[in-house]
């Protein structure tokens, strides 16, 4: 299928950043999709938070270009911007009618080449409340709100560099400094330690000299040092009881997995589906449908750089027990585990997966971030086919093994009930 063989052109300028042209003159548009190699993961407890800070500070001006100015000229131009922190990454995108491809560039590497003469405490400040008023309203004040975080904190070990949010902890979030904020620009934002796609509607040889022109003198800081992250199991099963302030109790059961790309990720993400992933999934049918004792279920399987996890999440029906439910999710994954699946469920889970796929690189956007994605992770950037071929290949024995080797080992339960239920 020629729309999972992109073609494209990698090619590193002298200062380090890696560059990835893809050329479609289908559309009239371009994308600019930058990814800096660093996301929460690279920071230190006590100054958790940093690198989602600094996605914010990331659009408050550089030397050439006022606060508030990036998006307005985007905007302006018909375009759309935006970014993103993770574990692993953040990154930055525009998307502009392809006219405006070197304001998006020129935006681009100002902030990467001269953020730091227009940082100062006032902005600092600013985007301090701001994040912190993020957390507060997402996370704190949410119902159900805290359970991402009150996972990743008992699944990972506290060495772990996914045992914190993305968004920070909320005491530290409080405590950036002018210097943490300018040491970290100066550490990880470098050319050496990013990649550029400009995919879409672009003539090759004039958008090299356009990415020259405006990133080819910005200095790289020192090479950035891989994490070395040792591998770690998760010794007992731990049961975890908060109270919010939500109508309904929710349970989620956790366990660690592979991290993203080996060899059993795309077999647990199948697994997911099967599980909760459609109204004919299996977790649906019985918690929802039959014995009518759940409001919802989902599955996922989470992986990045340096690990990875599974789980089921379930919320009860009123006057329904998580107890109940729970033993429900177990005899479902046991059913699996001892008679298998059927070749008809295993196929439409790998149809839907596949045209889920195929639909969202229809999207200009899209195509650009996983041409990024696949570069950081695989370091090839077409590997559309490939990633799409890890799901054709998983068999139904593949299914089974991964419960075994991972369902069937210690746990992270946790269950969020109303602050007015007695224990």
């Amino acid at each position: 299928m020629e729309l999972l063989n992109l073609k494209y052109e990698k090619y590193k300028l002298s200062n380090g950043l890696e560059v990835i042209l893809h050329q479609n003159k289908n559309i009239p548009l371009t994308a600019v999709n930058i990814w800096y190699k660093v996301g929460s993961a690279q920071e230190k407890r006590g100054k958790t938070g940093i690198a989602h800070l600094f996605e914010h500070m990331m659009f408050q001006g550089s030397e050439h270009v006022a606060k508030e100015i990036h998006f307005r000229l985007i905007q302006e131009a018909g375009g759309s911007l935006n970014g993103s922190t993770s574990f692993d990454r953040t990154n930055y995108y525009e998307k502009v009618p392809s006219n405006f491809l070197e304001l998006a560039l020129w935006l681009e590497a100002d902030r990467m080449g001269f953020l730091l003469p227009a940082l100062d405490q006032e902005k600092l400040d600013n985007q301090t409340k701001v994040v912190y008023n993020e957390r507060m309203e997402r996370y704190d004040n949410q119902p159900y709100g805290l359970a991402w975080e009150l996972l990743i904190t008992n699944l990972y070990n506290k060495s772990h560099p996914y045992s914190w949010p993305t968004i920070g902890f909320a005491e530290d979030i409080k405590s950036y400094t002018l210097e943490d904020v300018s040491g970290f620009f100066k550490k990880f934002y470098s050319p050496g330690n990013a990649s550029l796609v400009v995919a879409g509607n672009l003539e090759i040889d004039k958008t090299k000299f356009i990415v020259e022109k405006y990133f080819g003198d910005i200095k790289s800081n020192n090479k950035v040092n891989h994490l070395d992250v040792p591998t770690f199991e998760l010794n007992e099963t731990k049961t975890i009881i908060h109270k919010d302030t939500v109508q309904l109790e929710r349970i989620y059961i956790s366990w660690l997995t592979q991290k993203a790309f080996d060899k059993d990720d795309a077999t647990l993400d199948i697994l997911s589906d099967l599980l909760a992933g459609s109204k004919n999934a299996r977790l649906y049918k019985s918690l929802v449908f039959e014995k009518e004792i759940a409001q919802d279920v989902s599955a996922f399987q989470f992986s990045g750089k340096y690990g990875g996890h599974f789980t089921i999440v379930a919320t009860a029906k009123p006057g329904k027990s998580l107890e109940e439910i729970k033993s429900e999710i177990f005899r479902e994954i046991d059913n699996i585990k001892t008679i298998g699946i059927k070749s008809s469920e295993l196929k439409r889970s790998k149809n839907g997966i596949k045209s889920s796929f195929v639909f969202s690189l229809q999207n200009l956007d899209t195509i650009a971030d996983h041409l990024n994605l696949y570069n950081f992770y695989l370091d090839e950037p077409n590997s559309f086919a490939f990633d799409l071929n890890r799901y054709e290949s998983v068999g139904k024995e593949e299914i089974i093994k991964v419960i075994s080797n991972y369902l069937t080992n210690s746990f992270i339960e946790l269950r969020i009930i109303p602050k007015n239920k007695i224990s």
